[in-house]
């Protein structure tokens, strides 16, 4: 019976051994295993055995990124400037060895180094260098800081200055500068559209006089050819004798009402039935002209009589 309860025994004490000897590691993590309190290895992620009693695993680190917010640091610049920045570093721990044996709290140890970087870096920029060179200091500061944590375990992937807040006269100052360039520009825009707006209307008006001038144009020739057109027909018309004949018959009835004195009637009425209608033209306006063309109507009036006897 009491082998039946030492058998018992050791059956728990090796259950309970096994169970103490699993150990498991999550992913992205990382345990230091010490033997007889020295380090022995690193386990990664999965189920790992450990000897119990003997070995001790070490807390787990976490291998993801890391992200440090740190407070605002009182950084001068070279002009004599005080400002506050505060920084966020990215960082991400590649040797669990180095960070758990490398150095004492490495998060103390990374703030303090980074606000020492800082301080460095600003001392030798101006103010206006600071606000506007922020990647230049990005930069500068990362490759500090990389370099610097290589012997903690630790990688800094990329620094950022998350707020730079210069003292309140200058930040006033500045906000007026910023207006006054708002002011400038708004100004400027305004000359531009008025000046885009008189050009379109200049070239508006350029575009309709001369529609104007191409419409008046077409109306000439419009015009001009249809007067053509008229005395083209007037050209080609013939009229007969009878026509002539009659038209004569209407001058001399036109000269009759008139203020002429003297009528004389040739006996070949259609060959002067051009000089006629001439000398209605004439009597009716009343010029030294007319005079003159009624003496020479009246002679070649009368040769015409003479012929005729």
């Amino acid at each position: 019976m009491t082998g039946v309860i030492i058998f018992l025994c050791l059956i728990v004490l090796v259950a309970v051994m096994f169970i103490l000897s699993i150990r498991q590691v999550r992913q992205s993590s990382a345990r230091n295993v010490e033997r007889l309190g020295k380090y022995h290895r690193t386990i990664g992620s999965g189920i790992h055995f450990v000897i119990p009693f003997i070995e001790k695993c070490g807390p787990a680190i976490s291998l993801k990124e890391n992200v440090a917010d740190f407070k605002p640091q009182s950084v001068i610049t070279k002009d004599n400037v005080t400002m506050q920045i505060d920084t966020v570093v990215y960082y991400q721990i590649t040797d669990p060895k180095l960070y758990a044996y490398g150095i004492e709290r490495p998060q103390s140890a990374l703030e303090n180094l980074t606000a020492t970087t800082l301080r460095n870096i600003v001392g030798e920029l101006e103010l206006d260098e600071t606000l506007t060179s922020r990647d230049t200091v990005n930069t500068k500061m990362r490759v500090i800081l990389d370099e610097a944590t290589d012997a903690w375990g630790i990688k800094v992937n990329r620094v950022e200055l998350k707020n730079i807040l210069p003292p309140r006269d200058i930040q006033d100052a500045m906000e007026k500068q910023m207006r006054a360039e708002r002011e400038r520009r708004e100004a400027i825009l305004k000359a531009e559209g008025e000046k885009k707006s008189n050009i379109l209307v200049a070239e508006g008006e350029k575009e309709a006089a001369i529609l104007r001038a191409e419409a008046k144009r077409i109306s000439l020739e419009t015009e001009a050819e249809g007067m053509a057109n008229a005395i083209k027909l007037i050209i080609d018309a013939k009229p007969d004798a009878a026509y002539l004949t009659l038209q004569g018959y209407d001058a001399l009835k036109t000269l009759a009402n008139g203020q002429a004195t003297k009528i004389i009637v040739p006996s070949e009425i259609q060959n002067v039935a051009g000089l006629l209608t001439s000398l209605k033209e004439v009597v009716s306006t009343p010029t030294p002209e007319a005079k003159t063309v009624k003496k020479v109507a009246s002679k070649e009036v009368s040769k015409e009589k003479k012929n005729s006897l």
